[in-house]
């Protein structure tokens, strides 16, 4: 296996979580990165699996504190960042690590680690991208339209990551990634 960080970004609804959700399930091995955020938890979402949901005097002060690896607001709303510390322990460990985050964090990482693997998750076009994001049904139009005006600005940022995975199906896409991860899909 090779331990690199790994870091898996694109832009919204590309399908960053199914990939996730995917790996987690069939590959536990792999482990995944908890963000904090201060936006509203979706129904099924769990405190501490899916996210740390905190208020943003919490976030502050872990900012304050210097324990974020890094932390972007998201469709000019919400806050989201990485604890540093559980990174830093699973690489020490010589864990497979994979953060799922958006193009912002991603830059901030780049920053700071910038031997970990970067990967951009793309569509296999646009209007498959905002079919999924109306499809969804977790976002009102007025956040769809301002996460569709995000998206176009990430998709033009995929150059500035080391490798693409287009995202056409959830299991091809995942080995792809795994693959990347030093990872055998094998059964």
């Amino acid at each position: 296996m090779n331990n690199r960080l790994t870091v898996l970004a694109g832009p919204t609804a590309v399908g960053k979580g199914t990939i996730s959700t995917y790996i987690r399930q069939n590959h536990p091995a792999v482990w995944f990165s908890v963000s904090a955020t201060t936006r509203p938890r979706r129904p099924g979402e769990v405190d501490g699996v899916h996210y740390h949901f905190l208020s943003d005097d919490d976030f502050d002060a872990l900012i304050a504190a210097g324990q974020l690896l890094e932390y972007a607001v998201v469709h000019g709303r919400h806050r989201y960042g990485t604890p540093s510390a559980p990174v830093q322990e699973k690489l020490d460990a010589g864990v497979p690590a994979l953060l799922e985050i958006d193009l912002q964090g991603a830059r901030q990482v780049k920053e700071k680690m910038p031997d970990a693997r970067f990967v951009f998750l793309a569509p296999p076009s646009w209007d498959e991208l905002v079919s999924r994001l109306t499809g969804r049904g977790t976002e009102s139009a007025e956040e769809q339209e301002r996460r569709l005006a995000t998206a176009k600005r990430e998709l033009a940022a995929e150059s500035e990551f080391d490798v693409t995975i287009i995202n056409d199906h959830v299991r091809t896409a995942a080995e792809e990634l795994l693959s990347l991860m030093g990872i055998s899909t094998s059964d």
